[in-house]
């Protein structure tokens, strides 16, 4: 068990330094710098979920760790897949591990040897969760997982706030380009806003190109993707192919 226990002041501290940190990659590395130092870890990962159910190693405190999520993803096992938003997975000697078989076989051969994993839950919803390793067998106390339970809600709030206001920044660019984008086409063909915003959006269908990617092209490079095959040609189409 860790030989100390934050006090109020301590978790306070630690929860504003969470918050404050500028981007969501930071947030990560400082969760597992002091879930790491707290219950005497070698190694912690945090893993994000994505699109389609899969996850992202966003920090890492070492590459064995990067691997080691690696492994899970190639053999579709391992403590992601069976971790729960109100379970943390405990494994003493991932030698003796049933649960994954293939992926502990691995991960032993790179030193891994104690395992304790929590859930990252936002708004009742798992988000991700951190994963930390110890090099030699290690028994967890009931207080090593309260503590990293209790760590694991003050990252899952400050790591759901650093995405949202990524994914924030990233719509107000959007917008920004697909205006500019749009704005350009409006003088250039005597478009109004709305056909204007049409163009952009059926390039981006016709292409398989994000909305943003195709406004972002046209204002760099004043051309829009090649056009579709004449017979499908508008006389804006036409006119982008063929400018007067």
């Amino acid at each position: 068990m860790a030989d100390d226990v934050l006090d109020l002041q301590e978790l306070t501290d630690l929860a504003v330094e969470l918050h404050a940190a500028d981007s969501p990659r930071a947030t990560a590395e400082q969760v597992v710098k002091y879930l790491c130092e707290l219950l005497e870890m070698d190694h912690a990962g945090v893993e994000m979920l994505r699109a389609g159910g899969n996850f992202e190693t966003v920090a890492a405190t070492a590459d064995v760790v990067r691997r080691a999520d690696e492994l899970q993803r190639e053999l579709d096992e391992g403590p992601w897949y069976s971790a729960s938003r109100d379970r943390t997975l405990r494994s003493n000697d991932l030698a003796h591990e049933a649960r994954w078989p293939r992926w502990c076989a691995a991960v032993t051969a790179m030193d891994l040897v104690s395992l304790l994993a929590v859930s990252l839950v936002h708004d009742g919803r798992r988000i991700g969760m951190v994963s930390l390793y110890s090099e030699k067998p290690r028994f967890f106390f009931d207080d090593d997982e309260a503590l990293a339970h209790l760590l694991a809600r003050h990252a899952a709030i400050a790591l759901a706030r650093a995405e949202q206001e990524v994914n924030l920044t990233i719509a107000l660019d959007a917008r920004k380009l697909i205006g500019q984008a749009q704005g350009i086409l409006m003088e250039r063909f005597g478009l109004d806003e709305r056909r204007a915003f049409e163009v952009l959006k059926r390039y981006s269908q016709h292409h398989n190109l994000k909305l943003r990617l195709v406004a972002e092209r046209f204002v760099a490079t004043r051309r829009l993707p090649p056009a579709p095959e004449a017979s499908t040609r508008t006389p804006v189409d036409q006119r982008q192919a063929h400018p007067e």
